[in-house]
């Protein structure tokens, strides 16, 4: 009852608010006068709505909408960046070449694994890459040919794999690359995070 009496007491501060003034006097044949007091009329019940809030409700919190933050779409977790799209159709504009190996990413993993591929050529670890972005289609033909992953295969459902979100790139390592990439590759942002697939390794965000 408290809830229900606030609420009608709010509104009542609301119809008080949003009351129109009376009409100015104007000359005949000018609507300057009703023109007015539906403007103020406006403002006035768009002042009123943006600060109602509900009794009890938890304050607004602005949303972060920075390019870093992420949003969960079907069970992933996805940077803001990436959850406009779909796997396996995310748009040429939102992938980057990873330097000059013909293989592309979203733009903030592209750019990483450029810089640690970079920086592990320059110790003498040469770290190569077979696969990274897979549209959906590619996704689908690869359940063709290597089986599901949830079935002993190496693919993962269509629609669900890290690559339809330009997320995960499969190495070329040998063994000295892959402990290079096991001591580095957090610092990066990337992670090897799929069993039985050390080539795999996803940007984590």
């Amino acid at each position: 009852m408290q809830g229900i009496t606030a609420i009608a007491a709010r509104m009542a501060q609301l119809r008080e608010l949003v009351e129109p003034a009376p009409t100015p006097t104007v000359a005949s044949g000018s609507a300057s006068g009703s023109t007015t007091t539906a403007t103020a009329f406006a403002d006035t019940l768009a002042r009123a709505v943006a600060t109602y809030q509900v009794p009890g409700a938890a304050p607004a919190t602005t949303v972060d909408t920075s390019p870093s933050s992420v949003r969960r779409i079907n069970g992933d977790m996805l940077p803001n960046g990436l959850a406009a799209h779909q796997n396996g159709r995310v748009p040429d504009a939102a992938l980057t070449p990873v330097g000059d190996t013909g293989h592309r990413l979203w733009q903030p993993a592209a750019q990483q694994l450029t810089r640690l591929i970079d920086d592990a050529r320059a110790q003498g670890v040469t770290i190569g890459i077979t696969d990274s972005y897979r549209t959906y289609d590619t996704q689908v033909d690869l359940v063709r040919r290597k089986g599901l992953y949830s079935q002993g295969g190496l693919a993962a459902t269509p629609g669900t794999s890290d690559h339809g979100w330009g997320l995960a790139v499969d190495l070329r390592l040998d063994d000295r690359a892959q402990a290079w990439m096991r001591a580095n590759a957090d610092r990066y942002g990337f992670a090897e995070d799929t069993p039985r697939e050390p080539w795999h390794w996803a940007y984590q965000t």
